[in-house]
């Protein structure tokens, strides 16, 4: 199994304080609803298999190749040809499909799982819409639409891969701590530092590896970084999440890691229901207005 930074064969989340709050059972609700081991399964499996029809429709086309891996993988095309991303996408498969291992990934493998899930997660949600039933067969979730920055922000330990890249949504945590990371890179090089040395400078401020500096000065991976990392399931990999400590890092008392990160998450999804609605209403006014003044 693919370890993210939580658990994805985990998939009935109970959080001691959604009763309080309509919005965050409402949050918790959703969650419930999803099921993210299927998720990434069929994820991986699509940007794979369409991988594959391409280089055998490309037929030798290198240009046509190079055009549909920069559409259907934006970021990590950057630094792997056809031959390899398609190695990593069946290690990604292999290692998604084993229920014996966790699987760790570097920023390369992040990159990638990144690509597909976006791209999948748009095709997935269309189909919600017009062929339920249809969808209803990769049993994903239960009729529900997915919230993919939601996910990204819960699953993913960051997108230090993206630094530099527009990240494209509204309410990534992430965001903030790549804009640190670009001003300090920038500050840097101002100081007549190069982009490798400006990023080894800061590293250890941001916890950065060595991989992931290697993705952001965009050096082709290597085959070493085409490894995943795995330890057995038996391993608890995930128990420091579930640990309730008092004041731990800021969280509540009572409350643990995993908790205040749906807490979290149902803060920035509240933030964007609520922009919605200041939107919408704002637009109804203007149009309101212009109806009123407009000549009859």
């Amino acid at each position: 199994m693919l370890a993210f930074a939580k658990d994805i064969t985990q998939n009935r989340p109970e959080h001691s304080k959604e009763s309080e709050t309509d919005e965050l059972k409402q949050y918790m609700e959703y969650q419930r609803k999803l099921n993210h081991e299927r998720l990434v399964h069929h994820a991986v499996e699509y940007g794979k298999n369409h991988l594959h029809l391409n280089i055998q429709k490309t037929d030798g086309n290198e240009e046509q190749l190079s055009e549909y891996l920069e559409s259907a993988f934006p970021i990590s095309h950057r630094f792997g040809d056809a031959e390899k991303i398609m190695l990593m996408l069946r290690k990604l498969s292999n290692g998604q499909n084993s229920s014996n291992n966790w699987y760790r990934m570097n920023a390369y493998y992040h990159a990638l799982v990144h690509d597909c899930m976006k791209r999948f997660v748009k095709i997935y949600n269309q189909l919600i819409l017009d062929d339920p039933d249809k969808a209803k067969e990769y049993g994903i979730s239960e009729g529900v639409q997915i919230d993919f920055d939601d996910w990204v922000y819960l699953y993913f330990p960051d997108l230090d891969f993206h630094i530099g890249h527009d990240l494209g949504y509204t309410h990534y945590p992430f965001a903030k701590r790549n804009k640190a990371i670009e001003d300090a890179i920038e500050k840097a090089m101002q100081a007549d530092s190069s982009q490798e040395e400006a990023l080894k400078s800061i590293k250890d401020d941001y916890e950065m590896d060595d991989t992931t500096i290697k993705v952001l000065l965009g050096k082709p991976i290597s085959t070493e970084d085409t490894e995943l990392f795995y330890t057995s399931v038996e391993n608890p990999i995930y128990e420091a999440l579930t640990d309730v400590e008092d004041e731990n890092l800021g969280v509540m008392d009572g409350e643990s890691l995993l908790d205040h990160s749906y807490y979290m998450g149902s803060h920035l999804k509240v933030w964007e229901w609520r922009t919605r609605e200041e939107v919408e209403q704002e637009t109804e006014l203007v149009m309101n207005e212009l109806s009123k003044s407009s000549p009859k």
